[in-house]
C-alpha cells in the first residue's frame, strides 16, 4: 500500500489544533515514507527473526541473570547498527544496566532520547497455552479456531497474525521497532533529523527504582530536548495514539492474621477468627459499589485536567461498549462515565490474593494469614507517601494494630485486629506534558504523517511509567507514543503482538526519527 499524502484537513481533525505542525508532506518527507515501508516490506522475514531470538531470552524483571543475558544480547543488536551502545551502571552489582545507543548527526541542532524498556513481569508457565520463551505464531487471538502457524520461510506473512510470548508487546516490541526504523532510513541513505539517543531500560516492571540515580550519573550524556517512549498499547480502536502523561504506580503488601497454627475447621470453626474472612471485609471496605476508593483523602491531590485536555478526551473514540462486549462485562465500575475519564482518575487494584490453598490442595482448615496485594495507581498530583499513608490510616481506622513486619506474641496477645502493611520496593509518581508544547505538536504531526487513521492525542495513559523521574532529574518533557494492540495481555498469561503492529511501529518510529520543527 503505498503511504497516502497527509492533508491539512486530516491534520486539523485533530482536537485543538495540536497538529499545528501539520502541513502537506513534502515530496521528500513522502519519498523517505515509501522507502521505509518498502525496506520493511523487503525485509520482514529477518526483522522477525532477529525479533523472536529477543522473545527466546527469558526477561522477568527479578532474575538478574536473565536481564544481563538480555543486556548482553542488546548490546550485540545495537553494535551491529552502529549506535555505539554501552551500559549505565551505578556501581551496584545487583542493579540491571541500562544501554545506551546513540546516532549522532553531523550539524544537527536538537537532540532527543527514545525509551524502551527490555525486562518483563514473572510468569506462571502453566497458565499459558505455549511456553512463554518460545515464540509462539497463531493465525489470531486465542479462542475459537485459531491455530499454531509456522512462520513461512519467504513470501508474505499474514498481518493478523500474531506472536505469543513474554515480552512481545511490553516491551520488546518498542525495542525491535525503533532499532528496525534506524535500519529503514540507514538503508534510504537517510539520517534523523536530530542527535537521536536510545535509552533502554532493564528494571521498568519493577519500578526503575535504580533509575535516578542513573540519570544523575549520566546527565550529562542523556542531556536531550525531549524523550520519546516507546511503551504501551493503541487506543482501543485500533488508531493510533500519543499519550502526554502515564499514571504513578505503588504497590503494597497487607496481611491479617488468624491462629497461629492452621486449625481444623470442624473442631475450631465459628469460634477462631478466619483471617480471609478478615481480609475480605477490609478490602471491600476501600472502595464502594460504584468503584469509588472511600479511602479518606484520596482524591484530594489529584490536579484537574485542563480544558485541552478535556476537550482530547472528548474528540477520542469511545471503546467501552466494544471492550464490554469483548471482555464480557455486564457492567462496570461508574466512577468516571467512561473508561478514558476514569483512567486520570487514582485507583486501587488488588493484583492477587492468598490465604491456605485452593482446588485439590483445599484442606479444611482455618489458616493462619491472609495477603493481598495491592496495586495503588497515581496521577498528577498525587505523591506515593501520601497515598501510601492515607491507605494505612484507613486500615488502622477499621480497628487494627497496623505493623510494618509480623506481629510478636505479645502483639497477638494484646490486639485483637492486626495487619502487617509494607510498602514494595519501586514507585513513583504520575507524568504529564503540556498537549500545547511545540515537540507535543510536533510528535502528533510525525505520528499522523506515518499513519492512515487519524491519531488519537490523549492527556495520559491508564498504564504506569517512571517518567516523573526523567521529568525531575532532567528536566525535559515525555511523550509516549505506544505501538501494541490494545489486546496484548500484557503482564498476563499469553502476551503477544499483533504483526501489523509491529509494522506500523517500525514506520512510525522512522517517522518520528525524521521529526520536523514546530512553525
Amino acid at each position: 500500500m503505498p503511504m497516502p499524502q497527509r492533508s491539512i484537513r486530516s491534520i486539523c481533525a485533530l482536537p485543538l489544533a495540536l497538529a499545528l505542525a501539520g502541513t502537506d508532506l513534502s515530496a521528500a518527507d513522502s519519498k523517505a515514507a515509501a522507502e521505509v515501508r518498502a525496506w520493511r516490506q523487503a525485509n520482514e522475514h529477518a526483522i522477525l527473526d532477529e525479533f523472536t531470538g529477543l522473545l527466546a531470552i527469558p526477561n522477568v524483571a527479578s532474575n538478574r541473570e536473565d536481564i544481563r543475558r538480555n543486556a548482553r544480547h542488546l548490546l550485540e543488536m545495537m553494535h551491529k547498527r552502529g549506535l555505539k551502545p554501552r551500559l549505565l551502571e551505578i556501581g551496584d552489582p545487583d542493579a540491571p544496566p541500562a544501554i545506551y545507543g546513540e546516532w549522532m548527526v553531523p550539524g544537527a541542532t536538537r537532540t532527543l532520547v527514545l525509551y524502551a524498556h527490555y525486562d518483563g513481569q514473572p510468569v506462571t508457565p502453566a497458565d499459558w497455552a505455549s511456553d512463554p520463551w518460545t515464540p509462539t505464531w497463531r493465525d489470531g487471538a486465542l479462542g475459537g479456531d485459531t491455530r499454531v502457524v509456522d512462520l513461512p520461510a519467504s513470501g508474505p506473512i499474514d498481518p493478523q497474525w500474531r506472536v505469543y510470548g513474554r515480552g512481545a508487546s511490553d516491551d520488546k516490541a518498542g525495542v525491535m521497532a525503533i532499532l528496525a526504523a534506524t535500519d529503514a532510513l540507514k538503508a534510504a541513505g537517510l539520517a534523523p533529523t536530530f542527535n537521536l539517543k536510545i535509552f533502554l531500560d532493564g528494571e521498568e516492571e519493577q519500578g526503575s527504582p535504580n533509575l535516578r540515580e542513573t540519570l544523575e550519573r549520566h546527565r550529562e550524556l542523556l542531556a536531550s530536548e525531549a524523550w520519546i517512549i516507546a511503551d504501551g498499547p493503541v487506543h482501543p480502536s485500533g488508531r493510533p495514539q500519543v499519550v502526554y502523561g502515564v499514571r504513578g504506580d505503588f504497590n503494597a503488601e497487607l496481611t491479617v492474621y488468624g491462629p497461629k497454627r492452621p486449625l481444623h475447621s470442624g473442631h475450631y470453626g465459628n469460634w477462631a477468627p478466619n483471617p480471609a474472612l478478615r481480609l475480605a471485609r477490609l478490602l471491600s471496605s476501600m472502595k464502594d459499589e460504584s468503584g469509588r476508593v472511600t479511602i479518606a483523602g484520596w482524591y484530594d491531590d489529584v490536579v484537574p485536567l485542563g480544558e485541552a485536555e478535556r476537550a482530547a478526551i472528548a474528540a477520542a473514540p469511545r471503546p467501552d461498549a466494544t471492550l464490554m462486549r469483548e471482555l464480557g462485562l455486564a457492567e462496570v465500575d461508574t466512577l468516571a462515565p467512561t473508561l478514558l475519564e476514569a483512567i486520570n482518575q487514582p485507583s486501587l487494584n488488588i493484583n492477587g490474593l492468598r490465604s491456605a490453598e485452593v482446588g485439590d490442595k483445599a484442606a479444611n482448615v482455618i489458616p493462619v494469614s491472609a495477603t493481598a496485594t495491592l496495586d495503588l495507581r497515581l496521577v498528577k498530583g498525587n505523591t506515593v507517601e501520601r497515598q501510601f499513608e492515607r491507605l494505612a490510616a484507613h486500615v488502622r481506622a477499621q480497628g487494627y494494630h497496623v505493623l510494618d513486619r509480623a506481629p510478636t506474641d505479645a502483639e497477638r496477645l494484646a490486639h485483637p485486629l492486626i495487619a502487617t502493611l509494607v510498602r514494595l520496593d519501586g514507585g513513583y509518581g504520575a507524568s504529564r506534558t503540556p498537549m500545547d508544547l511545540p515537540i507535543s505538536r510536533e510528535v502528533a504531526a510525525a505520528v499522523q504523517a506515518a499513519s492512515d487513521e487519524p491519531v488519537v492525542l490523549m492527556p495520559s495513559l491508564g498504564g504506569s511509567l517512571p517518567l516523573i523521574v526523567v521529568n525531575d532529574t532532567l528536566g525535559v518533557p515525555t511523550i509516549t507514543v505506544p505501538l501494541a494492540n490494545h489486546d496484548n495481555n500484557q503482564h498476563a498469561e499469553n502476551e503477544n503482538l499483533r504483526l501489523q503492529n509491529l509494522w506500523d511501529g517500525i514506520e512510525v518510529y522512522a517517522s518520528l526519527m525524521r521529526l520536523r520543527p514546530a512553525p
